[in-house]
């Protein structure tokens, strides 16, 4: 019997994660894989080039309108994830990570009895301010199949409460994105340079930290490196409205469109030091054996924090310059480049396709209700 699955994307992480995914589904005959943009991000430059790049062309395409409003564009995903799982009847539902793409899928397909199986479960940065955490958070309590990348994310959700069977450790497939195009860590006496990159709401959108952001960017520029800074447009549109480019250019920052895949793994790669907000940049530096200075104070890659491979720092600029040049001494530069990738071994697409077309794990797909009639209260 053939299982249908639906797998919905919003963004460019997700995009760049399940293209391995999804290839691998499609070549299982007990599969049949519906794929579905959700126009999350509406900018081309941060889809359609990953589309191309990446073979992974939608089945459907959504548009959620010139509004620029977020309530407006999460009610309308959310009409739209109903009437997708209403219309396409799909089996499973296969989502990753904490986009608004996650909530509104797991809602929809809880109200038409769809079970669901979440890629990236099981991170968290206990965070109560984050939004990406109630994300993840809701896929927490609605997934079935809790598909996590590592064994310290299995922990978070057993200690959670979920069934340790429905919890497998299957990696991240951002390794088997890297593994693939045969990217490889680049020698450590070749680098030059830092890559930084910033797009996270709590960094940009205050005017407060922007300005931190830019006198960080501008101090590492000046006092440590070379820095190439390829700019989000939410980032660049923040920057121009507080005339904060002339700042980095005059700094000598070297500022970048967003760049195509394939060229922004190439950076990362010769970069000395990558400087970040991104969750998604510090699994691809832990490849490439980059060390990571996280523009947060917490973060659900808690690996990379444990092995010194990343350090965070905030938006302290002291903090921040002085991590960024101890990350780039030749000492650093020999240590990290010798730790191991925590976030798998580049098979995950493999192994997650094989355990959905794996007939025994069809019971764990099954929604029921229980019935306590007669018996104790479940405390």
């Amino acid at each position: 019997m053939t299982m249908k699955v639906l797998v919905p994307f919003g963004t460019r992480p997700e995009i760049v994660k399940l293209s391995p995914v999804v290839d691998a589904l499609r070549r299982r005959d007990a599969l049949k894989v519906r794929t579905v943009a959700t126009g999350q991000h509406a900018d081309p430059e941060m889809t359609d080039a990953f589309f191309d790049g990446l073979g992974l062309e939608p089945d459907e395409r959504w548009s959620l309108g010139s509004s620029t409003d977020t309530a407006h564009r999460i009610a309308t995903m959310m009409a739209f994830a109903d009437a997708e799982i209403a219309d396409s009847r799909p089996d499973l539902v296969l989502l990753l990570g904490d986009t608004y793409t996650v909530p509104l899928f797991c809602l929809a397909a809880r109200r038409h009895r769809v079970p669901v199986a979440h890629l990236e479960a099981g991170l968290r940065s206990f965070n109560e301010t984050s939004m990406e955490e109630a994300n993840r958070k809701v896929a927490g309590a609605t997934a079935s199949l809790h598909l996590a990348p590592t064994d310290l994310a299995a922990r978070f959700l057993m200690r959670e409460g979920a069934a340790p069977e429905r919890v497998r450790v299957v990696g991240n497939p951002i390794v088997d994105v890297l593994r693939g195009a045969g990217v490889r860590p680049t020698p450590v006496e070749n680098r030059r340079g830092i890559v930084v990159t910033a797009h996270r709401a709590t960094n940009v959108d205050s005017p407060d930290r922007l300005g931190q952001l830019v006198e960080l960017i501008s101090r590492i520029a000046r006092e440590v490196a070379p820095v190439t800074f390829p700019v989000h447009p939410r980032t660049w549109e923040r920057l121009r409205e507080a005339s904060a480019v002339t700042r980095l250019e005059v700094a000598g920052v070297n500022l970048l469109p967003p760049q195509p895949y394939a060229r922004m793994l190439e950076l990362l790669a010769n970069a000395r030091v990558v400087v970040t907000d991104s969750g998604g940049l510090q699994e691809e530096a832990s490849w490439l054996r980059v060390p990571v200075v996280v523009l947060r104070r917490s973060t659900p890659r808690w690996e990379g924090v444990a092995a010194r491979t990343s350090v965070l720092v905030g938006l302290d600029v002291d903090l921040a310059v002085e991590t960024t040049a101890q990350l780039s001494s030749a000492s650093e530069q020999r240590r990290v480049g010798a730790v191991p990738c925590p976030y798998g071994d580049g098979y995950t697409s493999e192994t997650v396709a094989d355990l959905l077309a794996d007939p025994s794990t069809a019971p764990l797909l099954q929604l029921s209700e229980p019935d306590f009639v007669g018996k104790e209260v479940p405390a």
